[in-house]
């Protein structure tokens, strides 16, 4: 059982997608992630978003003429996904064991984006399988994005993986670190309790 699974129940889809608006209707900018995928790759590039969950960044990819296909397992926040966007395709499937051809889906993705403490919340023991998974879905020369807390103050649960082991189970994955950013709004990091890390195959 996930972090994720363990936190929520596999229930809170709705109450996810119902904060996220409220943000939005702050006027809070809901869409760093996306925007920081932009600028990694052209429009029309392939993008699987993995832990899609209610499709708040795919759905603005898409919009922005990238070819998206979202994956999660938790099925109340894939039905929020389904709703907002129907035409896009959403796959309920572990990452543990993600195989896109058994979806019908190419596996050549230009990008993969990890977000929302993806690895954080994964069960414990299983990042090093999730992440060769992910490097196996992209392209060679493709890049894994991934953003996630550190610490007890940017995540739901206590700290479960720190950034030389992420990048140990990268390297595992045939995956090379490229660079690493603070925020989604590419701030420089130098250390602290949240970390955007891209990868290249």
């Amino acid at each position: 059982m996930s972090r994720w699974h363990e936190l929520t129940g596999g229930t809170s889809g709705r109450e996810y997608a119902a904060r996220f608006a409220a943000v939005a209707r702050s006027g809070a900018d809901v869409h760093g992630e996306a925007r920081f995928c932009a600028a990694l790759v052209p429009v029309g590039a392939r993008v699987l978003d993995a832990g899609c969950g209610t499709g708040r960044v795919m759905i603005r990819l898409a919009e922005l003429g990238y070819d998206c296909v979202g994956v999660d397992l938790d099925a109340s926040m894939l039905a929020v996904a389904r709703e907002q966007a129907p035409h896009l395709p959403w796959f309920q499937a572990d990452l543990t064991g993600f195989e896109p051809r058994r979806l019908g889906v190419a596996a050549d993705f230009d990008l993969v984006v990890a977000a929302g403490n993806l690895f954080p919340l994964l069960a414990a023991g299983t990042e090093a399988a999730v992440l060769g998974r992910l490097a196996a879905a992209l392209r060679p020369g493709g890049l894994l994005v991934a953003g996630f807390g550190l610490d007890r103050a940017h995540l739901p649960v206590p700290p479960s993986i720190t950034l030389p082991e992420y990048d140990d189970c990268c390297a595992a994955a045939g995956l090379t670190l490229v660079d690493r950013f603070a925020t989604w709004d590419a701030d420089p990091y130098h250390g602290g309790g949240y970390a955007v890390s891209v990868h290249r195959r």
